[in-house]
C-alpha cells in the first residue's frame, strides 16, 4: 500500500492548507500535524504551480521546490499521523484506522455535505432533498454510534488518525445541523465527539466548538469556494483546474468518475423525493404503537392490611398491580409460621410435620437466578406441604461468609479511609463488618420477600449470632475432646493474596490446553503457565545425569529427592545413589516408588514435598526432608543467592535463566494442565505446609456413605450416588482452620507451663493445645493435662476462625438452640428434607449428614433433592464476567440495557472484564430485560428443571409465562363475568348428574392435572406439574371449555328451557376455576391469590382467608376422570383440527362452511351427533352432517383424514375462486419442480458421491424426497379443484 512507501525526508516541509475555518479537510491535516515532533510549516495561500500540487491540502516533503509532494487530505493526514505514531500502533490496528479513514471519505462526507453545504449557502437549497439526506447522514451517525457504543477511541486506547478523520466529517453537522434530539439519540456519537474536540491539540487549531442549537441556513463564511471544494471526492481534484497546470488523462478519468460518483448520490436522491410525490393507494392508518402502560396498585393500604379486592379488575394482568400488598398480609397473618392454626406445635398432627432449613445465602452478596431457581422450589414445596395441612416450617437464615465479607470490607475500608485491616486492629475491624452487615446484610431477605417466600422470619438465624456461635464452640470442643478434630502441620491451598487457607470449594480449576500468560495479582506482567520444563540433576560421583520435567519450575530449590518406579529396567543401576542439586550442596536420593508413570516423559520426577500433594505423600512414605521456599505472601525463603527473597513466579524465570546457565536446562515445550486459581482474589493457588486444625473425617464418612445404601438417606435424582460414594468413600481429613478475623474465632488455645520440669512445647504439638467453652475452662484442662496449678498455665488463643462450612454444617440443629433442650429442635429435627444445587453435594450436604450423624446421632433430614444449576441461554456459566449474571428482582421489574451497564459500572469488576460483560449484556438482552413478574419466574424456573445437570435459562422463555398470566387473568375476568354478581357455588365440589359432555370432559382434565400436580410434587418433578397446569388453563379450559360453553349461556339468555343447563354449567365453571387456582397457588402465588380472592366462597364462614392456607386439591375428592370422555373427547379435538387446518389452507377466515364427516361406522356417528355442538362451535362450521360410509359425499368439497374413523369434507363450492387457486397451485408447483431439476442436476454430477460429504448427500436425499411429496400434494390439490370447475 502507498503509506508503507512514504519515507522520512530532511528539512522543514511545507502545508499548503485552506484558509476557510470550515475546511474540515484541511483541518485534518493541520490536527494531525499537531500530534508530529517535527511541525511542518503552514502555508495558507495555493501552491505553486511548479509543485503539480492538485489540491489542498498539500504537503511538500523537505525544503524548498525539490521535495516529494502528497496531495488529499487522506494521504497528507496519514503521513503526518504516522510520523506522531497516531496511524495505528501494529498492523492490525493501521488497517482498522484505513477502513475508518474509507469510512469517513466514503460514508460520512458525502451525507454531511449534502446537509449541510445547503445551509451554508454553498449549493441550492432543497428543502425535501435535504431531508432525504439528512435520513440518510442520520443511519449512517447511527452505525458509528452502535460501533462506539462499548469504546472511548475508534482504534486502540488513545486517539488516532481514525478519530481526527471521523471527527472532522461530522464536524460541520455538530455545528450546524445536528440538534440536541439528534445529539440525545446519537449519545455515543456524541459523547466520542466532545471527548475528541477537547483534547488540547484538537483545541488548539479548532478553538471552541459550539454545537448547532437549531438547524438553520448560515451566513456563509470567507472563502466558500475552498469550502465548498470539500463538499465531493471530487474536490481534491477540483481546486487542481484552478490553480495548477493541465490534467493527464488518467487525472482526467479520475475526475469524472468521483464527479459521477456524487451524481449518482444525488441522482438517488432525488429519485426517492420523486417517489415520494406519487400518488399510493390509501392505506389503513396504523394505529400509533403504544408503550405498555403500567398499571399499580395505588389504593392506600397499611403495610399488613389486607388488600382492596372489592375494585374491578384492571383490564390486562400487570404484576406491579397484582404482587403489591399480598406478601406484608400473609406474614402479618402468620400463614408462614408453623403455629397457625393449631394451639401447640408439639401436639402431634394427622398429617405431619414438614421441615426445611434454607441453604443459608453469603451476607454480602445478592440473589441470582440460581438462588431464585432454589426458592422458586423449596417454597413451591413448602406451600404444598402447608396446603396439605402438614404442621409446616421453612427456616430462613444468612451466612456470615467469612472470606467474601472480609474481603468486601476491606476493599470498602481501603477505598474510603485508605486504610487496611491491620491499621484498624482485630476488634475494630471486627466491629466494622458488624456495621457493614447491619447496614448492607438484609438485602438477601428483601429479595426473598420479593419472589414470595414464606419462611418464618421471626425464626430467621445468622450464623454469627450468639445462639448460633455457641453452638459451634460446643461443637468444636465436643469433637476435640474426642480426638475428632487435632492439629497437624500439612499441605493447604494457600493463597498469597488473602494470606489465608482455603477451602477446595473456592479453588477454580482452569484448564489450559498449552502456553498461556494468566494475570497474577502483585504482578505488572502476566505469568507463563501451561508449559512443561525439562532440566537435569547430576548423579553424585559419575558422569551420569537424570533428566525431570516440572511445570513449576521454581520448586525445584525446595526438591528432596527423584523418583523412579521400581519396575523401569533404566535406572535400577542408580539404586542407592544421589543427585546433586545444582544451587546449594543438597544431595538428594534417589528413590523408588510405584506412584511413578514410567512411559510418561523420561519415568523420572522430581520431588518437592513442601509444596505438592502428591509429592507430600511420597515424602512420607519415605521419610524425605520437607523443604518449606514459600513465606505466606508468596516470597522465596531457605534458598540459596540470588532466589532468597524474590517472588515466586520472578524466581520461576531466574531459575530457568540460571539452570541454562549451567547446560542442566534441556527443553520447554506446551503442555495441558490444569492451574488452581482462587475463587475470590485470582491469585493462584500454592500448596503450603502449616500447622492446622482438621478433622477426622473417614468414620464419619462411612456412616454418611451407609446412610444413603442402607435407604435411610434418600437422595435424588439417583444418579448423585456415584459422586456421593466417589467422595466420602475417598475422604481427606478437613482442613477447618482459616487465617482471617471474620468468623468464629478457634476456641482453641496453647499451653505454655510456668514449670521447669514440663519442656516447651511447638505449634504443631496438638498435646500443647487444649479447647474449651471459656478460657478458665481451658485452664483447668491444660493445668489437669499437665498436673501443674492453673497458676502456672498461660494460654494464648488461636488467632484463626473456623472454615464457613463448619457452621454450616450444623445449620440444621443449631438453629433449634441445640446443644440446648427446646421444643423447636424436639418438633423439627431431624427435618424432612433439604433441597439445594448439586455442585454443593459434598461441600456443605455431606458435612451436614456427617457432622449431624456426629453430634445428634440423628441424620439432618431424610431426603436431598439436588436441583440442575441455572446457565445462561447459551449454556455457559452465570459469570459476572460474561455480563450473565441477572439479578432476579430485574427479571421480575425488568430494566433496560443502560441500568444493566450501570450495575456493572458499580461493581468490583476491572475496565477490561466491564467492555467484555457489556458486549455480553448487549448481545443478549439488546433491548434490556421486560418486566416479567414474579409468578412468571417461579413458573419458568420450575418448568426448567427437567434439563438435568444444568439449565439453560432464556429470558424470553420466562416472558412467554407471563403471557399465560394474562391468560388466567383473561380466563378468570371472561368466568366470573359469566358467573354474574348472583352466583352462588356449592357447598361440595360434586357431580350433580346433569352434567353435559363439555362438564363431564373438563372435570376429567381437572381430576387429571389434580392427579399430575400430586405425583409431581411427591416425585420433585416439577415441569410435570407446571405442564400439567399450563395444559389444563390454557389448552382445555381456555381454547376448548371456555370457547364451546359460549353457545350455552347465549341461548340461555332466549330460551329459559336451557338456564338450568347453564347453571350446572357454571358450577362446573366455578370448579375449574377455584381449582386450577389452588393447583397454581404453590408456584404461583401471588396471581393465585389476587383471582382467587375475586371469587365467591362455598363455605363463606368457614373457608380460610387466604388461598396459601387452603387445601391442595387431591385425588381422593376430585376422582372423576373418565378414559372414555378423554378417548371421545380426543377424538372431537382431531375433527377440530383437521377442520380447522383445512379453513386455514382455503383461507376461510370469516366464512362459515358446511362440514360433511365420513364415519367408518354407525358408533363413530353416533359419537359426532353427541358432540356435534362442541365440533360446531370450535371448528367454526356451518351445518355439520355426519354420513355413513354409503351415503355419497357432495361435489365440491376439500378433503382430510382426521382419523382411521372419519373423513373431513369441506364444503368449498361457491366459497373460493377456483381457477384463481388452480393458478396460484401451478405456480408454485412450477418454481418446485425448479427446485427439484436444480437438485436432481446436482445430484446427477459424476463425481458428487466422492467429493459431496455423506452428511450433505443424505440431506440432499431428503430435501429431494420432501419434493416429491410437496409435488404430488400439488397434483392432488390441483385435480381436487379441477373438479369444481
Amino acid at each position: 500500500m502507498w503509506f508503507h512507501q512514504i519515507t522520512q525526508f530532511k528539512g522543514m516541509s511545507s502545508l499548503y492548507v485552506s484558509p476557510h475555518p470550515d475546511d474540515f479537510r484541511s483541518l485534518l491535516a493541520l490536527i494531525s500535524a499537531e500530534f508530529c515532533t517535527l511541525y511542518p510549516r503552514t502555508i495558507t495561500a495555493d501552491p505553486p504551480a511548479s509543485l503539480n500540487a492538485r489540491s489542498r491540502p498539500a504537503l511538500v516533503l523537505g525544503a524548498g521546490e525539490g521535495g516529494s509532494v502528497l496531495c488529499g487530505s487522506s494521504a497528507v493526514a496519514w503521513y503526518l499521523a504516522s510520523q506522531g505514531k497516531r496511524a495505528g500502533l501494529c498492523n492490525k490496528q493501521q488497517s482498522q484506522v484505513w477502513q475508518w479513514l474509507s469510512f469517513a471519505d466514503n460514508e460520512l462526507t458525502p451525507v454531511s455535505c449534502a446537509v449541510v453545504f445547503p445551509l451554508m449557502g454553498m449549493i441550492g437549497l432543497d428543502k425535501k432533498l435535504q431531508q432525504t439526506s439528512r435520513a440518510e447522514m442520520m443511519r449512517v451517525l447511527k452505525v458509528l454510534d452502535q460501533a462506539l457504543e462499548p469504546r472511548t477511541f475508534l482504534v486502540g486506547e488513545g486517539i488516532t488518525l481514525a478519530d481526527m478523520a471521523v471527527a472532522m466529517a461530522v464536524l460541520l453537522p455538530f455545528k450546524y445541523a445536528l440538534e440536541a434530539p439528534d445529539r440525545k439519540v446519537l449519545c455515543n456519537v456524541t459523547r466520542w465527539f466532545l471527548t475528541c474536540i477537547n483534547q488540547p491539540l484538537f483545541v488548539k487549531v479548532l478553538g471552541k466548538i459550539s454545537l448547532c442549537e437549531k438547524m438553520v441556513p448560515v451566513t456563509p463564511k470567507s472563502s466558500s469556494t475552498a469550502a465548498a471544494a470539500a463538499a465531493s471526492p471530487a474536490a481534491e481534484s477540483t481546486d487542481a483546474t484552478v490553480n495548477g497546470p493541465p490534467k493527464t488523462e488518467a487525472q482526467l478519468k479520475k475526475d469524472a468518475k468521483n464527479r459521477e460518483k456524487l451524481e449518482k448520490f444525488q441522482k438517488k436522491q432525488k429519485e426517492m423525493e420523486e417517489k415520494k410525490k406519487q400518488p399510493q393507494a390509501e392505506k389503513k392508518a396504523k394505529p400509533e404503537k403504544k408503550e405498555r402502560e403500567v398499571i399499580t396498585y395505588d389504593i392506600p393500604t397499611t403495610p399488613g392490611d389486607k388488600k382492596d379486592v372489592d375494585r374491578p379488575l384492571p383490564d390486562e394482568y400487570h404484576p406491579q398491580y397484582v404482587e403489591a400488598a399480598w406478601y406484608p398480609w400473609w406474614e402479618k397473618q402468620g400463614f408462614f409460621k408453623p403455629e397457625y392454626g393449631r394451639t401447640n406445635i408439639s401436639e402431634p398432627n394427622p398429617q405431619g410435620v414438614f421441615m426445611m432449613c434454607i441453604p443459608p445465602p453469603n451476607v454480602t452478596g445478592s440473589l441470582h437466578l440460581g438462588h431464585a431457581l432454589t426458592n422458586a422450589i423449596q417454597d413451591s414445596l413448602t406451600r404444598w406441604h402447608r396446603m396439605r395441612g402438614e404442621t409446616t416450617l421453612w427456616n430462613p437464615g444468612c451466612d456470615h461468609a467469612g472470606i467474601a465479607t472480609q474481603v468486601v470490607v476491606e476493599k470498602k475500608l481501603m477505598r474510603e479511609r485508605g486504610m487496611s485491616r491491620h491499621d484498624l486492629g482485630r476488634d475494630s475491624f471486627i466491629q466494622e463488618i458488624w456495621k457493614w452487615k447491619n447496614e448492607k446484610g438484609d438485602r438477601i431477605y428483601h429479595q426473598l420477600k420479593k419472589l414470595g417466600s414464606s419462611l418464618d422470619w421471626d425464626r430467621a438465624c445468622f450464623t454469627m449470632d450468639p445462639k448460633l456461635s455457641y453452638a459451634v464452640q460446643e461443637a468444636f470442643v465436643r469433637m476435640h475432646e474426642e480426638g475428632v478434630i487435632y492439629r497437624s502441620k500439612r499441605l493447604v491451598n494457600w493463597s498469597c493474596t488473602l494470606n489465608s487457607a482455603i477451602s477446595d470449594i473456592e479453588v477454580d480449576k482452569r484448564e489450559l490446553t498449552g502456553r498461556t500468560l494468566l494475570p497474577v495479582p502483585g504482578y505488572k506482567e502476566k505469568v507463563e503457565f501451561g508449559v512443561l520444563v525439562s532440566f537435569s540433576y547430576k548423579i553424585v560421583g559419575s558422569d551420569e545425569e537424570v533428566i525431570v520435567a516440572t511445570t513449576r519450575i521454581e520448586t525445584m530449590l525446595g526438591d528432596s529427592a527423584v523418583a523412579v518406579h521400581p519396575a523401569d529396567p533404566r535406572y535400577q543401576h542408580l539404586k542407592g545413589k544421589m543427585v546433586q542439586h545444582p544451587f546449594c550442596d543438597r544431595k538428594m536420593p534417589i528413590v523408588f516408588d510405584d506412584f511413578v508413570d514410567m512411559n510418561f516423559g523420561t519415568g523420572a520426577v522430581k520431588i518437592t514435598p513442601a509444596h505438592d500433594h502428591n509429592d507430600y505423600d511420597v515424602g512420607n512414605r519415605h521419610n524425605l526432608d520437607f523443604n518449606n521456599i514459600l513465606d505466606e505472601n508468596g516470597l522465596l525463603i531457605n534458598v540459596p543467592a540470588p532466589f532468597l527473597g524474590m517472588k515466586r513466579f520472578d524466581a520461576r524465570k531466574a531459575v530457568l535463566q540460571a539452570l541454562k546457565g549451567l547446560g542442566q536446562f534441556k527443553e520447554i515445550k506446551d503442555n495441558p494442565m490444569v492451574v488452581p486459581v482462587c475463587s475470590r482474589s485470582k491469585d493462584i493457588v500454592e500448596p503450603l505446609l502449616k500447622p492446622q486444625w482438621y478433622v477426622s473425617c473417614a468414620d464419619m464418612a462411612k456412616q454418611a456413605a451407609d446412610a444413603v445404601r442402607e435407604g435411610q438417606l434418600k437422595i435424588i435424582p439417583d444418579h448423585h450416588h456415584k459422586t456421593w460414594f466417589n467422595w466420602l468413600d475417598n475422604i481427606r481429613d478437613w482442613c477447618i482452620s482459616r487465617q482471617l478475623w471474620w468468623g468464629h474465632r478457634i476456641p482453641a488455645y496453647f499451653v505454655t507451663v510456668g514449670d521447669p520440669s514440663v519442656k516447651p512445647g511447638e505449634d504443631m504439638d496438638g498435646h500443647y493445645w487444649v479447647s474449651g467453652r471459656t478460657e478458665d475452662e481451658a485452664r483447668e484442662k491444660a493445668a489437669k493435662r499437665f498436673n501443674v496449678s492453673p497458676d502456672k498455665i498461660s494460654l494464648r488463643q488461636d488467632e484463626d476462625v473456623l472454615d464457613t462450612w463448619f457452621s454450616s454444617g450444623i445449620f440444621p440443629f443449631s438453629i433449634f438452640g441445640w446443644p440446648n433442650e427446646t421444643q423447636d429442635l424436639n418438633v423439627f429435627y431431624p427435618g424432612t428434607l433439604l433441597e439445594t444445587g448439586h455442585d454443593i453435594l459434598f461441600f456443605w450436604v455431606a458435612r451436614m449428614v456427617m457432622m449431624g450423624l456426629k453430634l445428634t446421632g440423628k441424620l439432618p433430614f431424610r431426603e436431598v433433592y439436588l436441583h440442575a444449576v441455572v446457565r445462561d441461554a447459551h449454556g455457559r456459566k452465570m459469570s459476572k464476567s460474561l455480563g450473565n449474571v441477572i439479578d432476579p428482582l430485574d427479571v421480575i421489574t425488568g430494566i433496560s440495557l443502560e441500568g444493566l451497564y450501570a450495575q456493572l459500572t458499580d461493581s468490583n469488576l476491572d475496565p477490561v472484564e466491564i467492555e467484555k460483560a457489556k458486549q455480553g449484556q448487549k448481545s443478549d438482552y439488546p433491548s434490556g430485560i421486560p418486566e416479567c413478574g414474579t409468578d412468571a419466574l417461579r413458573f419458568a424456573l420450575c418448568a426448567y428443571t427437567s434439563q438435568g445437570r444444568d439449565i439453560n435459562m432464556d429470558v424470553n422463555r420466562i416472558l412467554g409465562y407471563r403471557h399465560f398470566c394474562n391468560k388466567l387473568w383473561n380466563a378468570v375476568k371472561f368466568a366470573t363475568k359469566t358467573l354474574g354478581d348472583n352466583f352462588v357455588p356449592s357447598e361440595e365440589a360434586q357431580l350433580c348428574g346433569e352434567e353435559s359432555v363439555a362438564d363431564r370432559w373438563i372435570l376429567s382434565r381437572l381430576c387429571a392435572a389434580v392427579s399430575l400436580c400430586g405425583a409431581g410434587f411427591r416425585a420433585y418433578e416439577f415441569p410435570a406439574i407446571t405442564t400439567a397446569i399450563y395444559n389444563f388453563w390454557l389448552y382445555e379450559l381456555c381454547d376448548i371449555y371456555l370457547e364451546s360453553v359460549k353457545p350455552v349461556f347465549s341461548k340461555a339468555e332466549e330460551d329459559v328451557a336451557c338456564q338450568r343447563q347453564a347453571l350446572v354449567c357454571r358450577q362446573t365453571l366455578y370448579t375449574c376455576l377455584e381449582v386450577g387456582l389452588r393447583l397454581l397457588a404453590p408456584i404461583m402465588p401471588f396471581v393465585s391469590e389476587e383471582l382467587f380472592q375475586r371469587l365467591p366462597r362455598r363455605r363463606p364462614q368457614d373457608d380460610p382467608p387466604s388461598i396459601s392456607v387452603t387445601s391442595y386439591p387431591d385425588t381422593e375428592q376430585f376422582c372423576w376422570q373418565s378414559d372414555e370422555v378423554d378417548h371421545q373427547m380426543e377424538f372431537v379435538i382431531t375433527v377440530v383440527k383437521a377442520i380447522r387446518s383445512l379453513r386455514s389452507d382455503y383461507n376461510l377466515t370469516r366464512t362459515r362452511a358446511d362440514c360433511y364427516l365420513q364415519c367408518i361406522d354407525g358408533e363413530t356417528v353416533s359419537l359426532v351427533q353427541k358432540y356435534s355442538l362442541q365440533i360446531q362451535t370450535l371448528s367454526y362450521s356451518g351445518a355439520l352432517i355426519p354420513l355413513t360410509g354409503e351415503q355419497a359425499v357432495p361435489l365440491g368439497c376439500a378433503v382430510a383424514i382426521a382419523s382411521d374413523r372419519c373423513t373431513v369434507n369441506l364444503m368449498l363450492k361457491g366459497l373460493i375462486d377456483v381457477e384463481m387457486e388452480v393458478s396460484k397451485l401451478t405456480t408454485q408447483k412450477g418454481d418446485k419442480e425448479k427446485q427439484m431439476d436444480k437438485l436432481t442436476e446436482k445430484m446427477a454430477k459424476g463425481d458428487y458421491k466422492e467429493k459431496v460429504p455423506i452428511k450433505v448427500q443424505e440431506q440432499d436425499a431428503e430435501k429431494m424426497r420432501q419434493i416429491q411429496v410437496e409435488l404430488e400434494k400439488f397434483n392432488e390439490a390441483i385435480e381436487d379443484f379441477k373438479k369444481m370447475m
